[in-house]
């Protein structure tokens, strides 16, 4: 009898009459600055893998090595703190046993967390660290997919700056590790191209009152400013640059136009602002890219972050087209990281050691509410239009 009931079960569940049983969940762990000094970056990163977590659940579940298993994300706030950080990789490796690692934000974050998964021998795909020191983390097990390397913005933005007719910048700068690495480098390219720098001043991650700083700027007649910045300070710098009245043709900020809110906030008086990043929906040569563009604003009712959502979103597709060729299994998927090329929404992407080896530095400048490539040429979607 027992028999029977079995043979009549399992012929309902294949003509589809009942359920078959559902396949255990992939548990993909991260930590996330969801309070603290980086809160106002966490969501364009949380949004960017909730989107690809519902697409893929849609489309039947992750392929791991051939077999369609649902995405569950499993994630804990790491309050601002690069330890914290690394303590929660800890605990999602050790105790939550989570099968596979999305990165968290920021570089300080990052490179904490490189030696977790290097003592675990668990590959993560990173995306928003970008450091020169990124070179120093032992390789094999993390690789950071963005190209917005400081030693490489320098000279590629004092080369924008000169084409665009700069001759003279003031530069302001957060005291934070990623705002004076840059600093580093873009000085001496600066000096290299004969642009002077007639200011040079830096300013504490919690500053509350620029007013005197522009005003300095607004006196010394430069064509060009250099704000490196992260978004609570972009932000800042925008509403009391427009209250001091700064007039220049050339004005860049380092991170936080990339952000809907950015241009929402500031409308018109955005438009022209050049900042990092390397995606755009509008370059048609990325196949990917526009209907990840319309599946956001579909979900969220906003233009993502075109840097640390692309860059969030870019890892993981990495990560899911690493699995569906060498499943869970963490030697073989260090593998096919390492040695693979991905198409993603910025291109073709491929590791050389831990850094992306395919895409270019680049910069982005709003234009019409809209954010679209300058430079490099070969990628650009538009030229640079003065402000």
């Amino acid at each position: 009898m027992k028999r029977i009931v079995h043979f009549i079960a399992l012929l309902l569940c294949s003509l589809g009459l009942i359920p078959a049983q559902a396949a255990e969940p992939v548990r993909i762990g991260y930590s996330i600055a969801k309070t603290g000094l980086f809160a106002q970056a966490a969501p364009s990163q949380i949004t960017a893998y909730e989107l690809w977590a519902n697409q893929v659940n849609a489309a039947g579940g992750l392929d791991v090595a051939g077999d369609r298993r649902p995405v569950e994300l499993v994630w804990f706030d790491d309050e601002s703190d690069p330890a914290k950080s690394a303590q929660i990789y800890e605990k999602l490796i050790s105790d939550e046993k989570v099968d596979l690692l999305l990165a968290p934000w920021g570089t300080p974050h990052h490179l904490n967390v490189a030696g977790v998964v290097e003592r675990h021998g668990f590959p993560m795909v990173g995306n928003t660290a970008a450091s020169v020191a990124v070179r120093e983390v032992q390789p094999g097990n993390i690789w950071f997919s963005t190209s917005a390397i400081p030693d490489r913005i320098g000279p590629e933005l004092a080369a924008l700056a000169k084409q665009s007719g700069v001759k003279s910048v003031a530069i302001i700068a957060n005291v934070l590790p990623f705002a004076q690495e840059n600093l580093q480098f873009l000085v001496p390219a600066l000096e290299a191209e004969g642009i002077e720098i007639a200011l040079n001043e830096s300013y504490p991650p919690d500053i509350s009152d620029m007013t005197g700083l522009l005003s300095q700027i607004k006196s010394a007649g430069v064509d060009g400013i250099i704000a490196l910045s992260y978004p609570a300070d972009s932000f800042l710098y925008m509403g009391q640059a427009r209250e001091v009245g700064i007039d220049v043709s050339f004005e860049f900020l380092l991170v936080g136009p990339t952000i809907s809110a950015f241009s929402q906030a500031f409308g018109d008086f955005a438009d022209g602002i050049v900042t990092i990043g390397h995606w755009s929906p509008h370059q048609s040569k990325w196949s990917r890219a526009k209907p990840f563009f319309d599946a956001y604003v579909a979900a969220y009712e906003m233009n993502p972050d075109y840097l640390d959502t692309a860059l969030a979103y870019m890892s993981c597709e990495i990560l899911e087209q690493a699995v569906a060729t060498a499943g869970l299994d963490r030697d073989k998927l260090r593998t096919a990281i390492a040695s693979s090329t991905f198409d993603t929404i910025n291109g073709k992407v491929s590791f050389e050691g831990v850094e992306n080896a395919v895409t270019p530095t680049a910069f982005l400048q709003l234009q019409g509410g809209d954010m679209h490539l300058i430079w490099p040429e070969d990628i650009a979607t538009a030229g640079f239009s003065p402000r």
